[in-house]
């Protein structure tokens, strides 16, 4: 039996497991969390949604993101995480497609709450599940290409609403999407295995990282998180209030789906040659020119250049540390991305309220941006205190 676990797969087997967590992704990411990002002009124009209720609503995501981090950090049985990952699939399909049946906003909180919680199946345990079976199965620990199926969900929800706003009015979008995250939720079901059990040889000996190396790194995530959410939920609402981009704001966010396709393989190769923290001070940096563009000027061809270079960052950004500490927790990664993501997630609470806040007050998202724009810089500084840290 030990050696079905050692020896290397097929090329075709392996090809699967990642076509899995890609599909894992698009659904639960790119249309149960991304969506929404699109159609909030939409549910702002069409149902009333007031900016400070789409930040709220934001902002119930991210406390289902928290919770299903918090239940992925306390579970330790692969098993178990393999049954939360097929439930989480479960949960972006029924979340999305229930968004259009209602236009109560407790109900819409509580859905938002329920996608959040499905998106930790994607982002992290079926990352989780892949690195494991990929290291395992003797490949790479690299999940540059599972993490392509950000960029890919974030593509496919924009031209879905996209195709869809002339012709369905908010609710029929969100069932329309819903329909088609089932087309993912399939592969994402089926081609995933179960992991295997543990057996003898298969333990690690590398020691644990220092918890100063830990807390700096968790720190910089959180950091990161306000970089990712701000522009994340907002970007399309920002580039709507433009006169030029006036109903256009979907396009910018196929554009961000665009550079996020390729971008983990481009950070993969700069982490190679570099080494993965210069690498993500490069990728904080450029995300901080995306932030602060927006706030600059109203020019369209800046804010395709901030869409472009938010979006070939913050997937690279995931993808890095996520990849840095699940090689340090080989046995069970998805546990240790979970651990780190719950700093993530609490950005992620944090800074879509207080957007909606500031632009409630001011008209406007710029403060918001600037304010992201310095916790990214903080970040960064973090980061080059981890890099003089050894794990």
């Amino acid at each position: 039996m030990e050696t079905t676990l050692t020896r290397p797969p097929h090329a075709y087997d392996s090809l699967r497991v990642i076509s899995a967590g890609i599909c894992a992704l698009i659904l639960t990411v790119g249309i149960a969390r991304f969506a929404y990002t699109p159609l909030l002009p939409v549910m702002r124009h069409q149902a009333g949604l007031s900016d400070l209720a789409g930040g709220w609503l934001a902002t119930f995501n991210y406390l289902g993101y928290m919770l299903g981090a918090l239940a992925v950090a306390m579970i330790g049985n692969l098993t178990r995480k393999f049954q939360l990952y097929r439930l989480s699939l479960v949960l972006a399909v029924v979340s999305t497609m229930a968004m259009g049946l209602t236009d109560n906003m407790t109900l819409w909180a509580i859905l938002r709450f329920l996608s959040g919680i499905s998106s930790t199946g994607g982002l992290l345990l079926a990352s989780g599940l892949v690195l494991n079976w990929l290291i395992r199965h003797g490949h790479a620990p690299s999940l540059g290409l599972h993490f392509t199926g950000m960029g890919v969900g974030i593509v496919v929800s924009g031209l879905a609403v996209t195709a869809m706003i002339d012709h369905l009015a908010w609710q029929g979008q969100w069932l329309g999407l819903g329909l088609l995250g089932a087309a993912f939720f399939v592969p994402a079901w089926r081609w995933l295995p179960a992991p295997a059990a543990k057996h003898a040889g298969a333990a690690h000996t590398a020691p644990p990282p220092s918890r100063r190396w830990m807390t700096l790194l968790i720190s910089a995530y959180f950091c990161a998180g306000f970089g990712y959410v701000i522009s994340a939920t907002f970007i399309v609402a920002i580039v709507e209030k433009l006169p030029l981009m006036a109903g256009r704001g979907g396009w910018v966010w196929v554009v961000v789906g665009l550079a996020a396709m390729g971008s983990c393989f481009l950070w993969d190769r700069i982490a190679r040659r570099t080494g993965q923290i210069p690498a993500l001070l490069w990728a904080y940096g450029l995300q901080i020119v995306s932030v602060v563009l927006p706030a600059a000027s109203g020019d369209v061809v800046l804010i395709l250049l901030s869409a472009v270079l938010y979006g070939g960052t913050f997937v690279g950004i995931v993808s890095l540390t996520l990849s840095l500490v699940g090689r340090h927790f080989p046995a069970n990664p998805a546990k240790a991305m979970a651990r780190l993501t719950l700093s993530y997630g609490v950005a992620q609470i944090i800074a879509p309220v207080m957007a909606g806040y500031i632009a409630t007050s001011s008209g406007s998202y710029h403060g918001a941006l600037i304010v992201t724009a310095a916790i990214m810089a903080v970040g960064m500084l973090l980061l080059f205190a981890l890099g003089r840290q050894h794990p």
